[in-house]
């Protein structure tokens, strides 16, 4: 992508801007658009009219603006891109290839010299119909969408007609097109005029239907004079005259809504994670749409729509981009096959097919079933009463006062259960029924100071764990059967099973699970765990039956859990947020249990699965209904959700062996001296240069997650530290602004797995100029 190509929805006060879309080739596109010009001229007779033609194909003096230029002269016309051969833009284009944000941003570009010339109104017509290709082989209705502009859509007045209007009209709409007005040529013999008119009438849309334009005469000059005299009855007609009219309302309708949104909102929306009484009316951002990377938000002082970067992934849901036409096609087929159908004692093809996919890629032969949830704190509840009830069975619990083994820092969910399987924080403190059931280890961590990555001790505890540690790579961190040998493994290891020894046989504790956030803690603050310490308290644990019950250990066989079942937190970690499909293989260990949410479908559903193995499975296995595992949503194995959630999967499958990430990873093998396990999209040259900065703790970066973490006397999350980055990221610079969130003193910016490269490096490149400024 070239890197002034970021483009953005295209909306200017004073300037009305309406695409023009045909149901078919040949339906009259450039016919409708020089009637709309010539009513245009009548009805604003004091403002400008354009008109454009992205791409055209063949002789140049049959383009579509000449046919402008010719019937409505105070028109003003032109063509950005031409091809004289009269074939498909895709085969013309050969020769001469345009990428699709290239040609964006030549229109974005057109919009803004004209829209600086004066009030009026643009018409932009496409080329052939809604599918049609584009230079680059795309389909116009994908290469447009990021525009986001109202719709024209010149209906097919032929036999067949109807059909095509209509697939025309949802193929746009399932995209997020909103449809202004269908106009459609009038055919006595077909009368698909009428037909359409009731059909979009359902639908609040309004139709204008027209006389058809003569038959060619029999000189040119003769049909040109036909031709002027049609044009000129057709833009003097009432209805017409009403339709351009209506453009005007319309355009200051959107323009009213979309300043009005943010003071609505402050007055009857309760944000999550939001202390309100700061907030004003001006700190709410207004989101038009959103596509690719980037939100295109409303700026009321300027009237337009600014492309923004989501730097939080929005929340961490994001994998494949904003409005992803394959995902919302596979939202469109299973909402129209199924709707919703219950689960229980049932199956269809979209929640069998996710867990067969599931079970194939997660690689771990502990894993055999499939639990469906909504979202992934549910699903943490759901895992957590499997956990706790194998382990209750097993080891013949006769109380319910179990608790889990965790990580200080982790958050696992907002609903109760998931909230008591993390240490008391400012997540849980107002949490009245909240208990805390557990012990938290603290950990060492992973960071890279001063361009040198370190594992540091955590805070208090280098008696404990020893002085901090120093690698030439973050490879070298994660080679971690290189390091099971090491001292720091014994440490690791004699202080586990102190802590375990003394917590049960000394102060009687009972635990039932051990749950993780494999190596990366999220809400925590961006915290990258030494995966040999995780590993390490994976194994103690599993070799440790004998501290949990004086009965024999069970035959370890790769599949059946010993010590604790072990519960593997992936809601935001996996499915290659943080590289691998799996963190598994980054730790060398499998969990018993697993749960996926968040990029499973991609950001567009909720949804959630937790994946367990047949000896937890077992454990609910019974004579009385009261043995099973009794949980359950309306929504359970949701069919559009799960739809989504398996095309979201063989994407990122598809992302991940088609070698789409390599550019990522070249700079990596030279840092890690090798091929390496371990990269990030952020590169090691901007990490070392951030790491450097005299503001900046540490910084970490593993897969799509950067944080940095900023000094502060009281870190933490109520530290206001990141702020100051935070706010001077959020104005336009170098073409877009970055909405970002962060976690008290830690910054942190979350691509997606569809990223482009010369996206990231000018965030990397707008980071470092920002801690520049802070000095």
């Amino acid at each position: 992508m070239p890197a002034n190509a970021i483009t953005g929805a295209v909306l200017r006060r004073s300037l009305r801007t309406y695409q023009v879309y045909g149901a078919n080739t040949g339906v009259g596109k450039t016919v409708m658009s020089t009637i709309l010009c010539g009513a245009l001229h009548r009805a604003f007779p004091k403002e400008l009219v354009w008109y454009l033609k992205p791409v055209s194909t063949g002789p140049r003096d049959e383009a579509d603006d000449g046919h402008l230029a010719r019937f409505s002269p105070q028109t003003i016309s032109k063509t950005l891109v031409q091809y004289g051969e009269p074939v498909s833009p895709h085969i013309a284009a050969r020769a001469a290839p345009v990428s699709d944000p290239s040609l964006r941003e030549q229109i974005q570009k057109h919009v803004t010299q004209v829209a600086e010339e004066g009030q009026g109104t643009l018409l932009i017509e496409t080329a052939g119909g809604v599918h049609s290709p584009t230079p680059s082989g795309s389909s116009q209705a994908d290469l447009y969408r990021p525009l986001r502009l109202p719709v024209l859509l010149v209906g097919d007045h032929r036999l067949g007609g109807i059909s095509a209007s209509i697939s025309a009209f949802e193929s746009l709409h399932i995209r997020g097109y909103d449809l202004n007005t269908v106009l459609v040529f009038e055919d006595a013999q077909y009368e698909n005029h009428l037909y359409l008119r009731d059909y979009f009438a359902e639908r609040d849309i309004p139709l204008l239907s027209l006389p058809p334009p003569p038959p060619p005469a029999s000189t040119p000059a003769s049909d040109r004079e036909r031709m002027a005299e049609y044009y000129k009855e057709m833009s003097a007609l009432p209805a017409v005259l009403d339709t351009v009219r209506s453009f005007a309302t319309t355009h200051e309708s959107r323009l009213a809504r979309l300043d009005d949104m943010a003071p609505q909102a402050h007055k009857h929306i309760w944000y999550p994670f939001t202390q309100h009484s700061g907030m004003t009316r001006a700190s709410i951002m207004t989101i038009d749409s959103a596509y690719g990377d980037f939100f295109q938000t409303y700026s009321s002082s300027e009237n337009t729509l600014q492309p923004t970067l989501d730097g939080s992934g929005s929340w961490w849901t994001q994998g494949l981009g904003h409005a992803n036409p394959n995902l919302a096609l596979a939202a469109a087929y299973a909402a129209g096959r199924y709707g919703h159908v219950m689960f229980a004692g049932a199956i269809h093809e979209p929640a069998l097919s996710l867990a067969e996919l599931l079970l194939k890629h997660l690689g771990n032969p502990r894993l055999q079933r499939v639990f469906y949830s909504d979202n992934g704190s549910t699903g943490i509840e759901v895992g957590v009463k499997m956990a706790l009830t194998a382990a209750a069975e097993r080891y013949n619990y006769q109380n319910r006062d179990i608790g889990v083994v965790g990580l200080k820092g982790s958050y696992h969910g907002d609903t109760i259960g998931a909230m008591d399987c993390s240490e008391p924080s400012t997540y849980n403190e107002r949490v009245h029924w909240y208990e805390g059931r557990g012990h938290w280890f603290g950990f060492p961590e992973v960071k890279m100071k001063d361009g040198t990555w370190v594992v540091e001790p955590p805070a208090g505890q280098e008696h404990e764990f020893g002085p901090t540690q120093m690698f030439a790579s973050l490879d070298e961190v994660f080679d971690v059967e290189a390091r099971d040998n090491s001292a720091a493994a014994e440490v690791y290891r004699k202080h586990i099973w102190s802590t375990l020894d003394r917590l049960i046989n000394v102060e009687g504790k009972i635990f039932g699970a051990l749950i993780l956030e494999p190596i990366m803690l999220g809400a925590g603050g961006m915290l990258l765990v030494d995966p040999l310490f995780q590993r390490t308290l994976i194994t103690t644990i599993r070799d440790s039956h004998a501290l949990f019950t004086s009965t024999p250990s069970p035959t370890e066989d790769g599949c059946t859990w010993t010590g604790l079942p072990v519960v593997f937190d992936e809601v935001f970690t996996g499915l290659t947020r943080l590289g691998p499909f799996s963190l598994s293989p980054l730790l060398g260990v499998q969990p018993d249990i697993s749960v996926h949410a968040k990029l499973l479908t991609g950001g567009l559903l909720p949804l959630a699965a937790t994946v367990a193995s047949e000896a937890i499975y077992n454990v609910f296995l019974g004579s009385e209904k009261s043995d099973a595992l009794l949980h359950g949503h309306s929504y359970t194995a949701h069919a559009v959700g799960c739809k989504v959630a398996e095309t979201s999967v063989k994407e990122l499958l598809k992302l991940e062996s088609s070698g789409a990430w390599d550019d990522f990873k070249q700079p990596w093998k030279g840092a890690n001296k090798g091929e390496g396990k371990v990269w990030s999209m952020w590169s090691p040259t901007f990490l070392s240069n951030v790491s450097n900065h005299a503001d900046v703790e540490s910084v970490v970066a593993l897969g799509l997650v950067l944080a940095i973490k900023l000094r502060d006397e009281n870190p933490g999350y109520s530290s206001n530290a990141a702020i100051g980055l935070q706010f001077s990221l959020s104005s336009v610079h170098d073409g877009f602004k970055i909405h970002s969130r962060v976690l008290g003193n830690v910054f942190y910016i979350m691509a997606s797995q569809t990223t482009e490269v010369d996206v990231v490096r000018r965030v990397e490149k707008k980071l470092l100029g920002a801690l520049v400024n802070r000095q």
